[in-house]
């Protein structure tokens, strides 16, 4: 019996059934007592567990900013209205309002020129719209407002909410009556063998994965997973007004993160980004702290310490981490497979061979690939491999030529071949899993049970 079984036991006994945090609340225990202390009881007949998932909106702080400040669109309506040019809205303006305000026919752009499209009137009762979803987004009964139901659609669209799950778990007594004896333990009844450890499906495929990279001649690369907006955005060629960097799509954290010492690296991107995107470059949004996104922001830094023009080959396995709603096939946390081949005779189909191969060793021996774009590759590219058991394509990454913005800045070398992969998704169709959500479950049964040969 685990201490304080008999105060979990009195109090479904009396109650019948118990929401969990009720029941570790009333008994007195912390949480993992009272979850251990439940699992015992369901193997023996005694209690059943019920959950329930709700899922609502979670506002991202962008959208608290608009909903107390106003939404981009009208502001850019509103300096239509005034007769302003393009060239005067604000970075937000132009990277978000200026395409909602179009999307809703708020505005037309004439000659550089920005237009009402709607009267006054009209524009007035499009922003009370949203002001209305806004305030009511979290309301459980918004079918019955058509009108703001949309505008909370509109909100997940934009990302400004995030689906969220909730889960609550429900403590049944089955009825079964217990066992109060006090004969004690009887050591001799036969038990089952203690299950043997084993590595996870996700330490197997990495080591499988870091093994075929190491055997192509590859070298790998390490860093840590908090990043400044230098490498992590900045040194990739990405406008510092670019949708991915919002906080819809980026865990960012306090402080700032110093720049690089190498001040003609810094002039170099900061030129490349004033050059190329025609906007001036603030060292202070490059220094804020983030979660890094990919890790090419490794790739990055390796390229940068190049200094003899050598060929390199590196590669990394390693987390990654997107403000994203988690569903069956996206996570906020996940693997990305990194690779770089820094060659000045590097051709595009030398890409498309190290790819194959790499795949090939995993036991995939149909891959293809799919013009695509990526911010700071062209020409871009999607892999695509065919799961046999499932008579399907499907795709599982994407690669290309770094842009001469990004390697030439970083350390005056053209070309370098790139490509981010996903380690999960292949895992998947290897295990013929459904959700992504099994791998990070901490599913005894499926750990116990699952096969993976490699």
């Amino acid at each position: 019996m685990y201490k304080g079984e008999d105060k979990v036991i009195g109090l479904l006994t009396k109650n019948k059934r118990m929401p969990f945090v009720q029941l570790a609340r009333q008994s007195g225990l912390n949480e993992d007592s009272v979850r251990r202390i439940l699992e015992a009881l369901k193997s023996s007949g005694h209690v059943a567990l019920e959950t329930q998932e709700s899922v609502f909106g979670k506002p991202t702080p962008e959208l608290t900013q608009y909903g107390n400040g106003g939404f981009p669109e009208m502001s850019v309506y509103r300096k239509a209205v005034s007769g302003a040019s393009i060239s005067d809205l604000s970075p937000q303006e132009k990277a978000i309002g200026l395409r909602w305000a179009k999307v809703k026919g708020l505005v037309n752009i004439e000659n550089g020129k920005l237009v009402p499209a709607k009267g006054m009137e009209e524009a007035e009762k499009a922003e009370k719209r949203l002001q209305r979803g806004y305030a009511n987004y979290a309301d459980t009964n918004l079918e019955s407002h058509s009108d703001d139901l949309e505008v909370v659609e509109e909100f997940f669209e934009r990302k400004l909410l995030i689906k969220a799950v909730e889960k609550t778990v429900t403590v049944v007594y089955t009825g079964k009556p217990f066992d109060t004896g006090t004969a004690g333990f009887d050591v001799n009844v036969p038990s089952a063998n203690a299950p043997v450890g084993r590595n996870h499906p996700i330490t197997k495929m990495a080591k499988k994965m870091r093994s075929i990279m190491l055997e192509l001649g590859f070298h790998e690369m390490d860093g840590g997973i908090v990043e400044s907006s230098f490498w992590n955005f900045d040194s990739l060629f990405q406008p510092q007004d670019h949708p991915a960097r919002e906080m819809a799509d980026t865990f960012y954290l306090k402080g700032e993160a110093p720049l690089p010492e190498d001040r003609e690296l810094v002039g170099r991107v900061k030129a490349a980004h004033e050059e190329g995107w025609k906007y001036k470059w603030d060292p202070k949004e490059a220094m804020k702290r983030v979660l890094r996104t990919h890790t090419t922001a490794l790739s990055a830094r390796h390229v940068a310490g190049i200094k003899d023009g050598k060929p390199r080959k590196y590669f990394a396995i390693g987390r990654v981490y997107r403000n994203e709603a988690t569903d069956y096939k996206h996570l906020a946390e996940f693997h990305q497979v990194e690779g770089i081949i820094v060659w000045k005779d590097a051709k595009f189909t030398d890409l498309l061979g190290v790819l194959k191969e790499f795949y090939r060793r995993l036991g995939f021996e149909r891959v293809r690939f799919r013009p695509s774009f990526f911010p700071y590759t062209e020409p871009s590219l999607e892999i695509e491999v065919y799961f046999e058991k499932r008579k399907q394509w499907m795709e599982l990454g994407g690669a290309g030529v770094f842009r001469p913005e990004v390697s030439e800045s970083l350390a005056g070398v053209y070309p370098v071949l790139a490509w981010g992969l996903s380690l999960e998704r292949p895992l998947m169709l290897m295990l013929d899993l459904e959700d992504i959500r099994t791998f990070y479950r901490n599913d005894l049964e499926f750990l116990t049970k699952s096969r993976l040969d490699l």
